[in-house]
């Protein structure tokens, strides 16, 4: 060794350090045989509680929606069909409105009936009685193309009932139109146009050109609805339309 120089000397045999030559620490990388503290370390309890908290306030926000909207679609498609419902008692009454026809008949005792008679709503008879034509008759069974029909208001539900035969016939079984009715009021036009609270004319021929009906039902706006009756000719003008034909 010269001028105080220290020198690493190897030994070629043992492959160590020469005697007496200075001990120095041989670089490593740090990763060498062990891992970090950071790459050992996790999720904590406090931060595992904290994401399932969070995923909890998610579903039942998810739960929450889902139901909110099935809940909503159920009360859509109710409200659609009701409204379907109601839609086919008003065409049902327009059509017999409009099929009205001047033409007494009998009830089953014999006794003679107007054409179109109306008396105060009772669960023991019937609020509009008349007479209709156009009543189809597929099957081709042996009764006339006209047809009485009656409507009732009976335990808060508007019922229609009909017969098979214009005179002496028995009603068949009566068929619930609307429920949940608390009030019905109706009012008819006649032939000066003035409106009517009952139709009970002297003149069994007499028709009202025009029904005015009111239907209040539970949780519902009050309805009003008006109907031609019998084309809205006046009862002279359709005894001979009927003539005529």
């Amino acid at each position: 060794m010269r001028g105080g120089d220290q020198q690493l000397m190897f030994s070629c045999a043992g492959g160590g350090l020469e005697p007496g030559a200075p001990h120095r620490r041989l670089w490593a990388p740090a990763f060498a045989g062990a891992r970090s503290s950071a790459d050992e370390r996790g999720f904590t309890l406090i931060e595992l509680l904290v994401a399932l908290t969070i995923f909890a306030m998610l579903a039942a926000a998810g739960v929450m929606l889902l139901g909110n909207t099935v809940s909503a679609q159920g009360q859509i498609s109710a409200h659609m069909e009701e409204q379907g419902g109601m839609v086919r008692v008003i065409a049902l009454i327009d059509q017999d409105m409009r099929e009205a026809v001047p033409r007494i008949s009998r009830t089953e005792s014999g006794t003679l009936a107007p054409v179109f008679f109306s008396r105060a709503p009772s669960d023991d008879q019937p609020f509009l009685q008349f007479v209709r034509g156009g009543w189809s008759n597929l099957d081709d069974k042996p009764r006339p193309d006209l047809q009485k029909v009656e409507y009732w208001l009976r335990d808060d539900k508007l019922e229609r009932r009909t017969y098979g035969q214009v005179d002496g016939a028995a009603g068949g079984d009566p068929a619930m139109l609307v429920e949940g009715v608390k009030a019905l009021g109706f009012a008819f036009r006649d032939a000066q146009g003035e409106w009517v609270d009952q139709w009970q004319q002297p003149g069994p021929m007499a028709m009202p050109r025009a029904m005015r009906l009111v239907i209040d039902r539970e949780g519902q706006p009050a309805l009003t609805l008006m109907f031609r009756v019998g084309s809205g000719q006046p009862a002279e003008q359709q005894q001979q339309a009927n003539a005529d034909g």
